[in-house]
């Protein structure tokens, strides 16, 4: 083989390469369709030999939206037509030799309750605290006369000096007080009090003057509160007026903390959830505190919203401006859970592959919450205690779309997100009306694999006459029920395919 493969030429290798991948392919889709076929019947060469009950059509496994009245050959494929069976529409599911359920790597996993603790690190900026602003202004206007030299984001303490203003009109009013003081006359020195407050003067000046019995005509402004001064308009020599502003001090004791966060995060966090940030000037450090706002707003570019926490810094040693990595850790709760790697995006929608019994599987539509550590919360579709596939579930969610199975509908399983464990359990099937009654119906289903219910005929109570409104003897249906001490009562029941 060797000898004649050298004398091959490169044109003469490749077409023989290429043929031999394309054998290869043909032999590989029928032996999946094999597998597909299930227990009706695969390997009977008449074709016509089945165990179902009642056969709906028979299909070709390759052409799956192809039905035929009655068994034979396939025009398709040089292979037998396979029966689908009444009631297994929803629970046949994909069928694999159970010794080769280990050669495919198919592994499971049970679906269980547990605590997702999803932690999301964003990128975050300190930032002064603008709650925490004062306006200085001057209550009258006059001269400044000195600037203690102050200057854009100096640091203050309150009470420490800006400017010293001279106002000479208050000058006059403080003499006429003096001499008022010196009469006697009560009254007339209340009037005069009153007149001077309504010049500007400070209570404390007011009483100052009356004690030393010398007028004073400059004020000291001073800081309200401690901070940065963040912006400064007064100098030394300038003309001020009355409710000028000049300057503006902001705190930053406690420090603004501002991270982006991705929308997609939006609902994992709230006003009053703590997180914890790591500085680059701090690196052994972990500051927290809570968040306490939430911007309204969203950064179109960077599609991200503004999370604003607040960090104690008595110190002063947090600076506005410095980077920080911060972690949010959303409220924790019990939740349904799954391997993440178990879960198969579509597109359309979400399923997970769930185990029926040895060797069969079936894709069941689920609903997904958020995801951290590996772990994936399910909120519908699929209940605890139930086999997932973690490895392997992508050639069975091929086979099952080869073979035109349908997919579990969310509601024939726990609503996972109210199912604790207190709740009775909700299985679902697909049957055929039999009769109706009052308060119950008989129905002909499909197997129940989590009950190890065969396919069967038998009578279910229903919660009200409303459940059955529409609804006729012969009609093919989809169905929920629980386990009652009473026996097994209908929870939703509707036409199958609606």
């Amino acid at each position: 083989m060797g000898a004649a493969w050298d004398r091959l030429s490169p044109r003469q290798k490749s077409w023989t390469m290429a043929g031999t991948i394309a054998l290869i392919s043909l032999a590989s889709g029928y032996g999946l369709s094999q597998l597909g076929e299930g227990q009706g019947g695969a390997g009977d060469a008449g074709g016509g030999a089945t165990e179902c009950e009642e056969v709906l059509y028979w299909y070709d496994p390759m052409v799956p939206g192809q039905h035929f009245d009655e068994p034979g050959k396939s025009p398709f494929m040089d292979m037998q037509l396979v029966p689908k069976c009444a009631g297994e529409e929803a629970t046949a599911g994909v069928r694999i030799d159970p010794g080769l359920v280990q050669n495919f790597g198919i592994r499971t996993t049970e679906a269980e309750y547990g605590v997702l603790e999803p932690e999301v690190t964003v990128t975050g900026v300190l930032s002064y605290n603008e709650r925490d602003v004062a306006i200085v202004q001057p209550r009258a206007g006059g001269y400044v006369q000195r600037t203690y030299g102050r200057a854009p984001d100096d640091v203050v303490g309150r009470g420490a000096p800006l400017a010293d203003i001279l106002v000479p009109e208050w000058g006059g009013a403080q003499q006429e007080y003096l001499a008022v003081l010196n009469s006697g006359d009560e009254e007339l020195a209340q009037a005069m009090r009153e007149r001077m407050r309504l010049l500007g003067m400070p209570p404390g000046l007011i009483s100052s003057v009356g004690r030393s019995g010398h007028p004073q005509s400059t004020i000291t402004v001073t800081a309200p509160i401690g901070g940065a001064i963040t912006s400064l308009g007064v100098r030394t020599g300038m003309t001020v007026m009355a409710g000028q502003t000049l300057a503006e001090i902001t705190g930053f004791s406690p420090i603004w903390l501002e991270a982006a966060v991705p929308e997609t995060q939006a609902a994992n966090v709230r006003v009053g959830q703590p997180v914890s940030a790591t500085l680059t000037a701090f690196p052994e450090e972990r500051f927290s505190g809570p968040i306490v706002a939430i911007l309204p707003s969203a950064e179109d570019a960077s599609r991200t919203i503004t999370v604003r926490a607040q960090l104690p810094n008595a110190s002063g040693r947090l600076k506005p401006g410095m980077f920080a990595q911060v972690s949010l850790t959303p409220d924790t709760r019990r939740a349904l859970l799954v391997p993440s790697e178990a879960v198969i995006r579509t597109g359309r929608r979400t399923i997970v592959m769930v185990k029926q019994d040895e060797g069969g599987f079936m894709p069941a539509e689920v609903r997904i919450g958020r995801e951290a550590g590996g772990r994936t919360e399910v909120l519908a579709g699929l209940s605890a205690g139930e086999q997932v596939v973690t490895s392997g579930q992508f050639l069975l969610d091929s086979e099952a779309s080869l073979t035109g199975l349908d997919v579990r509908p969310k509601d024939q399983a726990d609503d996972a997100s109210t199912g604790g464990e207190d709740e009775p359990a909700t299985f679902g099937a697909t049957g055929t009306i039999q009769s109706i009654a009052n308060g119950s119906v008989t129905l002909r289903h499909g197997p129940v694999p989590r009950l190890d219910w065969p396919a069967m005929t038998m009578t279910f109570r229903t919660k009200s006459a409303a459940q059955m409104r529409g609804l006729e003897t012969g009609d093919r249906v989809r169905f929920t029920f629980t386990q009652q001490e009473a026996g097994p009562q209908i929870e939703t029941i509707r036409r199958a395919g609606e």
